[in-house]
């Protein structure tokens, strides 16, 4: 079975070789992939001294590097992490096993923080934020979905859209799983400080508003009918509002003396009629959509199967002797 390390870089030469070596260590049959994206330090340098594979990707964004990594590299378990020395090398193991022996599609490393200053408490919180958010609209079944050390199979990597650029692609890797049904675990694996001299790219703001709006976008993309209905329901209660002054008056007197705001009130009940016909319109396009990706996803075998059994089949019978 082929393993892959993946680390997307930028300006980690402090750190980078130790995670190269950790990792090597750990899973020494694995091949360590390091992207260097545009970083101005010897970052690159320093992994190829440590004895990664190191290419180079010159989109700015860890998402754009990581779905460099998905469509270039090729493996049967791929295993992701950042390159800050941050993560646990030796629970990959455990997770690469647990991936093969479960045949599930991910799983993540869900930090326990060895000291404060490793997951402060206002990361803790966002994080636990934006977990509830997407457990409401996909599913209860990821506990950290801003983790950046995740193993993956090869049938999730090779389906997963390239659809972002920045540090959201840990929310995007989850809600792919999600919203195709897939089989995932967890395993609680260490989580400690950045070592001295080392810098974190992450904007707790900026970043976490950024997240969110991505979030927020993918509901909207895969649950189109939840958002016009939402917008269906406001317009149309506010169309309510506009026409119960003038359906009085007209009970009382038979007279509508207010047209104007009769109108409106029917412009306004019409586009909520309007947005909760969109909304089953995008509904059923999404569906297929979802549709063809989950065909994407199971084009490919569950980790641990070499093949299909539409494929062994085939073999069998070209290797029948032609009489």
């Amino acid at each position: 079975m082929q393993i892959a390390v993946l680390i997307p870089c930028f300006n980690e030469r402090t750190t980078i070789e130790r995670v190269v070596r950790d990792f090597s260590l750990a899973l020494p049959q694995a091949a360590i992939y390091v992207y260097d994206n545009n970083s101005t330090d010897e970052t690159a340098a320093a992994a190829g001294r440590a004895g990664a594979i190191v290419r180079q990707e010159k989109r700015q964004g860890k998402g754009s590097v990581v779905c460099r990594m998905f469509a270039d590299i090729e493996a049967d378990v791929y295993v992701l992490v950042d390159g800050d020395d941050t993560y646990h090398a030796d629970s990959s193991p455990r997770m690469v096993e647990k991936l093969v022996k479960e045949r599930l599609d991910m799983v993540t490393g869900v930090r326990v923080a060895l000291d404060r200053s490793a997951y402060p408490r206002g990361h803790q919180f966002g994080n636990r934020v934006l977990t509830g958010i997407v457990a409401q609209f996909f599913g209860n079944r990821c506990s950290d979905i801003l983790s950046g050390f995740r193993v993956f199979s090869r049938r999730f990597v090779k389906s997963f859209p390239a659809l972002v650029a920045g540090f959201d692609i840990e929310a995007a890797l989850t809600i792919h799983a999600l919203e195709l049904h897939m089989p995932i675990g967890e395993i609680e694996t260490p989580y400690k400080s950045r070592p001295e001299g080392s810098a974190s790219k992450l904007h707790t703001i900026r970043d976490g508003f950024h997240v969110l709006w991505t979030i927020l976008r993918l509901v909207e993309e895969e649950r189109p009918l939840h958002s016009f209905a939402v917008v269906a329901l406001l317009l149309a209660a506010a169309s309510a509002t506009l026409a119960y002054p003038v359906i009085l008056t007209y009970l009382e007197t038979g007279l509508v003396p207010r047209l104007p705001t009769a109108v409106l009130s029917a412009s306004v009940m019409m586009l909520a009629v309007m947005s909760a016909a969109w909304g089953l319109i995008i509904d059923m396009i999404t569906l297929g959509r979802r549709e063809a990706k989950r065909l994407a996803y199971l084009a490919h075998p569950a980790p641990g199967v070499a093949e299909t059994p539409a494929r062994s089949s085939l073999n069998f019978w070209e290797a029948e002797p032609r009489r």
